[in-house]
């Protein structure tokens, strides 16, 4: 059975010192009913990663339905990292695929302003393996940082070869309302920017910000008659890999992503140069170029090749339109909003409501969160309905 997305909700991703988790979560939801002018489901399906490190917060479940004005309903978290998102949305599109819902309704929340300086990176730690990794003083931002001084050696690159990236996601952040950091990011000013762990800098790392983002699941033989434009899934998968990155055959080639987009675009029926636009997980630029690899648009070691040109290529007009919103890097990272906030940004450019981000003639759009670095991948296709 097929499963569409009949409504969609988002708060701008912002520093929101004046709301709490199950307002925000609320707020987003409510828009969500409100689009699919849908006043109950039979599942809420929540992504988020650090409640109980950020917030000192659990059982989302029963606190989120009760904020919503849903007593009674089925209602849990699903958390995998970053990619808490990705993985709620793959168990409501189960729930409505199976005919177990008839309605879903998933949510991915995040509130991390709640927790500042060095707390919060201990907070995020969790993401890694705590006998080993943090409990040495490892970050995700290390880790990356050290993924990526191991790329850069390998292929004998600089560090100004990887700007692009983060020139397209200003860019085109700067004309999304919803976008956290609004700012263009001139040429030259990349490899000047402030070290976090090298080669990660400033400019290349995703900032983190609370958000709140939602989407309305049903079957799509009861989409049509809810509202004139559904977006199908048309594909859907999570695969894993090692969560360290010593314990991987080879680090510089991310397995979890190539497994679950092989997996999507096989129920699709799509390949990957049939792709109008993607989504994916800038947290960092390593990520970006790795996942364009392991996607299989780009040959191992030539994934960077497409921030050239200050990313003209990956523009919404370019070749191979890229973060049509502003990605992680300038919309901002809300942790396990992140994969929901993904898909509300693809329905809106496949409906064409995407102003002076528009891809031209979007039909399919591939989504994409990573947990860790490249430890669980959720990637979901997304498509217009057949003329």
């Amino acid at each position: 059975m097929g499963v569409s997305i009949v409504g969609v909700g988002m708060v701008p991703v912002r520093e929101h010192w004046s709301k709490g988790l199950a307002e925000l979560a609320a707020e987003a939801g409510a828009l969500a009913l409100r689009d699919a002018d849908i006043g109950k489901v039979d599942a809420l399906y929540i992504g988020n990663a650090y409640g109980a490190t950020f917030n000192q917060q659990t059982q989302l479940g029963s606190l989120l339905a009760a904020a919503l004005g849903l007593p009674g309903v089925e209602a849990y978290t699903s958390e995998a990292g970053d990619a808490s998102g990705g993985v709620a949305l793959r168990t409501g599109y189960l729930a409505a695929a199976s005919g177990a819902a008839q309605s879903v309704l998933v949510l991915g929340v995040e509130k991390a302003t709640d927790i500042v300086g060095p707390a919060r990176w201990s907070a995020r730690n969790v993401s890694l393996d705590a006998e080993i990794e943090s409990i040495n003083g490892a970050t995700l931002t290390a880790m990356a940082g050290l993924l990526m001084r191991r790329y850069m050696y390998e292929f004998g690159l600089e560090l100004s070869q990887f700007e692009g990236f983060s020139i397209n996601a200003h860019r085109n952040g700067s004309q999304n309302e919803f976008a956290m950091y609004r700012n263009r990011l001139r040429s030259g000013a990349f490899i000047k920017a402030p070290m976090i762990a090298d080669p990660v800098s400033l400019f290349d790392s995703a900032p983190d910000g609370d958000g709140a983002a939602a989407v309305v699941l049903v079957n799509s033989e009861l989409a049509a008659d809810l509202v004139p434009r559904p977006i199908s899934i048309r594909g859907s998968a999570v695969a894993t890999e090692s969560l360290m990155l010593q314990d991987r055959a080879d680090p510089l080639a991310l397995a979890a992503v190539a497994k679950s987009t092989a997996q999507c675009l096989d129920q699709a029926g799509l390949t990957p140069a049939e792709l109008d636009a993607l989504e994916l997980h800038d947290a960092f630029t390593i990520l970006t170029a790795l996942s364009l690899e392991a996607i299989g648009v780009s040959d191992r070691g030539r994934g960077w090749e497409w921030a050239r040109a200050e990313g003209a290529g990956i523009a919404p007009n370019g070749e191979l339109p890229l973060s049509t919103f502003g990605g992680l890097k300038s919309r901002g990272n809300p942790g396990g909003a992140t994969g929901i906030y993904q898909a509300v940004e693809a329905v809106r450019q496949l409906n064409g409501q995407a102003g002076e981000n528009q891809v031209p003639d979007a039909r399919h759009i591939l989504i994409q969160s990573i947990g860790g670095l490249g430890a669980t991948v959720a990637t979901h296709i997304l498509s217009v309905p057949p003329v």
